[in-house]
């Protein structure tokens, strides 16, 4: 017994330096300063935890007095006044400590945790001036990589749960040219966000000697965090650090560009009268993104809506509203200008058709929709053949979108100026991507099935027989017979099949002519967007079409306009287009949606990451 009293002698300055935390519990204990109490673990000489028992226990006085030892040493108890002063001390500090978190939350977009400390102010501080700090609070510039320390066992324990590792930021992807969207390198420069830091569970909450030294509190969700207080063997605690070590040096990302992150706004936040819906749910939800430092929101401008019954009369008042809200929020915006019907594909929640003036139109003369082969008309999106025919109340497609994007970027150009719209999408086709609607839903289309061409209206076939007679093969103006259905495979086809037509004299002259019309629709849009919207980032979407990407003839993507069968690449003189107009290019693989509903790949044999690789 006197061998272990001995392995508790310390100083009251020792106590303090411990730096251990007191619980609010502990007013209740020390009222009764007469009964026995446990003694706190403490470390020993030879510099392990001396574990902590309920049988060794001391009695308590009020006032100084000596203990002896073996050794002819004394110890001293800390009298009930001093012990309350330390109380006090340590309330007047979490005061303090709660005072500077609050207002770092509220004023500096910090993400600390409920239970944060003043170790977690400092690591932010020292984060956002661009030092890297590690769990063990080891501390050094995140441009000087090479003195950073080799993982390793760590001769400083964590004792707080405030270890947290760096978001993962990747670098944005340059696509054969095309311009980022930072128009240049003191914009670029001047987007670089303070670190947002996840605080994680700690990796000794799994071991069972942790004690904890102060009670749990209560967060928003509900959850309990505890501050651990270190129980155990120093041996098996460096194992677990050296384990934290390695880990946080694979996940170091200092020193790497900023991605900035915007998140889709609903579908029918604006209703068919152009009204905001909810607009106390969407503040909210609002300021939820900016708590945890989303960059900004992401919308669609429906032209359904906008100029829904008559032509170039302009209803923008719920985007008004919205549009005040998140720059109250203090958030960016990105915009798509959706010429398309919103509604029958996958994912759509709501139902917004195209403007009804077009509607009337299409009703009288259903050729300014896309067309299949058995003269099904999709009224989803205008079909080309129409932007440069004079048949919407006397103006062209193009005309159209022009007055448009023109009436938008006048309505709301304070956004502009100030620089809180970032980006403009402009819709290029079917669900705002450039491509046919070749596979629609509504005419019964199923995974994977390689689509139909559509180009059956009168104006697509008269731009097929003038390029036909161009070429001096007038019967050529038709399109291939033989290539099969919706819902056909490659193999059933005789356009598509290995050796198919698809490959032939007709076949190569056809899909020239076909996906030649995409890339002159888009050209001439971006053409009059850069116009509108001159000095802000464009984007385009381009679909992804992966199943039967295995396949020689590429059957789903020949049918969406892309000329890219095995031995032609495709996507070349569209990303060339693309870096003609300086645009951003967003590239959906709508494979990547299809992993979510368990659909086997090899059946299709789709590739999603052989079509990313070459798209990039």
């Amino acid at each position: 017994m006197a061998a272990e009293m001995q392995r508790f002698v310390t100083s009251e300055d020792d106590d303090e330096e411990m730096g251990m935390d007191v619980k609010e519990e502990d007013d209740e204990d020390d009222d009764d300063g007469e009964k026995n109490i446990e003694s706190p673990a403490m470390l020993g000489v030879d510099g392990g935890l001396a574990a902590s028992s309920s049988n060794n226990r001391f009695v308590h006085h009020q006032q100084y007095q000596e203990q002896p030892t073996p050794q002819g040493g004394s110890r001293r108890c800390r009298p009930q006044e001093e012990k309350e002063r330390t109380k006090l001390r340590e309330r007047q500090r979490r005061a303090i400590t709660a005072k500077i978190l609050a207002g770092l939350r509220r004023h500096g977009n910090y993400n600390l945790r409920v239970r944060a400390d003043i170790n977690d102010v400092i690591a932010a501080l020292a984060r956002e001036a661009g030092w890297v700090v590690l769990p063990d609070g080891t501390t050094f510039p995140s441009r000087s990589q090479g003195a950073r320390p080799v993982g390793g066992t760590c001769s400083t324990v964590v004792t707080s749960s405030s270890s947290h590792i760096p978001t993962q930021q990747t670098p944005p992807i340059s696509l054969r040219g095309i311009s980022s969207p930072y128009q240049n390198t003191v914009e670029y420069n001047a987007c670089q966000m303070k670190s947002v830091f996840v605080p994680t569970s700690s990796p000794y909450d799994e071991s069972s000697s942790i004690r904890t030294n102060s009670s749990p509190l209560l967060g928003d969700g509900g959850d309990v965090h505890n501050d651990p207080l270190l129980g155990g063997s120093i041996d098996s605690l460096d194992n677990k650090q050296v384990d934290i070590s390695t880990k946080l040096q694979e996940r170091d990302f200092a020193g790497t560009p900023y991605v900035p992150v915007y998140v889709m706004l609903p579908l029918g936040i604006i209703n068919m009268k152009c009204e905001l819906v909810d607009s106390d749910g969407i503040i909210k939800q609002l300021r939820v993104l900016k708590s945890i430092n989303v960059d900004g929101v992401m919308v669609d401008c429906w032209w359904g809506i906008v100029e829904a019954h008559v032509p170039q009369e302009y209803n923008w008042n719920g985007y008004k509203r919205l549009f005040q809200i998140v720059r109250e929020i203090k958030l960016k915006l990105q915009v798509v200008m959706s010429f398309h019907e919103c509604g029958g594909n996958i994912g759509d929640d709501v139902c917004i058709p195209l403007p009804n003036w077009v509607a009337e139109i299409g009703r009288s003369n259903p050729d300014i929709y896309f067309t299949d082969r058995a003269g099904r008309r999709n009224p989803e999106c205008l079909s080309w053949g129409i932007d440069k025919e004079r048949v919407l109340r006397g103006r062209t497609a193009v005309e159209v979108y022009f007055d448009y994007m023109r009436s938008f970027r006048a309505e709301f150009d304070e956004f502009f100026e100030d620089g809180m719209i970032s980006m403009i999408e402009v819709g290029l086709g079917p669900c705002g991507e450039l491509r046919y609607p070749s596979y629609p839903v509504k005419h019964g289309w199923r995974y994977p099935g390689v689509g139909e061409f559509q180009c059956y209206d009168q104006y697509m076939l008269n731009s097929l027989r003038k390029a036909a007679e161009n070429r001096g093969h007038s019967f050529w103006a038709r399109g291939p017979d033989n290539a099969g259905s919706y819902n056909s495979c490659p193999h059933e086809t005789g356009f598509f099949c290995d050796g198919g037509d698809y490959d032939g004299y007709y076949g190569r002259f056809f899909l020239n002519w076909y996906s030649q019309v995409l890339i002159e629709h888009g050209d001439r849009v971006l053409s009059l967007a850069n116009l509108v919207f001159e000095g802000t980032c464009i984007a385009v979407k381009l679909s992804g079409t992966p199943w039967w990407y295995k396949t020689a003839s590429h059957a789903t993507e020949l049918t969406s306009g892309f000329y890219n069968s095995c031995n032609r690449d495709g996507y070349a003189a569209i990303v060339a287009m693309l870096k003609k107009h300086g645009v951003i290019l967003n590239f959906t693989c709508a494979g990547m949606s299809m992993l979510n509903q368990n659909v086997d790949f090899s059946e299709a044999l789709a590739d999603p990451e052989g079509l990313t690789w070459q798209e990039i």
